[in-house]
């Protein structure tokens, strides 16, 4: 007989441990939940950004505030019309209420942070300048000088 011969002792595969199953479960559940961003504001307006040839990626967008202005989406558009509206966090406001939008926004921030902040208008490529231009000038008004406005980049 041979050592390594054909023995009739078939050695069974042993099941597979599941103690470990419901570690690897929660890892990966802690995983998603700390690398996921949540939304902060829900989007009210459709905004298709217009193209730019030069476009700069934004360093910290922390310290950032956005105004969005866009035609309001299909379910406010029978409370709110089809005409440009503007949308600052969660509601839609008027350019009376950027004042008071930009103070809030630099009470969120620390002290030392708040020469860095930054508006970024992000506006739909349709939307009229006479909008803009009062946004522009309300900015002004509260010393709010440091403005960028969102772009896709030009697809050559």
């Amino acid at each position: 007989m041979s050592k390594f011969g054909g023995s009739n002792n078939k050695k069974e595969v042993p099941a597979m441990s599941s103690g470990s199953l419901s570690d690897i479960v929660f890892m990966l559940l802690f995983f998603f939940m700390v690398t996921t961003q949540m939304r902060e504001t829900e989007n009210k307006v459709i905004v298709k950004m217009p193209e730019a040839s030069e476009v700069v990626k934004l360093e910290r967008k922390d310290l950032s505030s956005y105004i969005n202005v866009g035609t309001p989406t299909r379910q406010y558009q029978a409370q709110y019309g089809t005409d440009a509206r503007i949308q600052l966090n969660d509601s839609f406001k008027t350019v009376d209420d950027i004042r008071d939008f930009i103070a809030a926004e630099r009470e969120s921030m620390s002290e030392g942070d708040r020469q860095f902040m930054t508006t970024v208008i992000r506006a739909d490529e349709d939307v009229r300048m006479g909008i803009i231009t009062d946004i522009k000038q309300e900015l002004r008004r509260c010393s709010a000088l440091k403005i960028m406005y969102m772009a896709r980049k030009a697809i050559d």
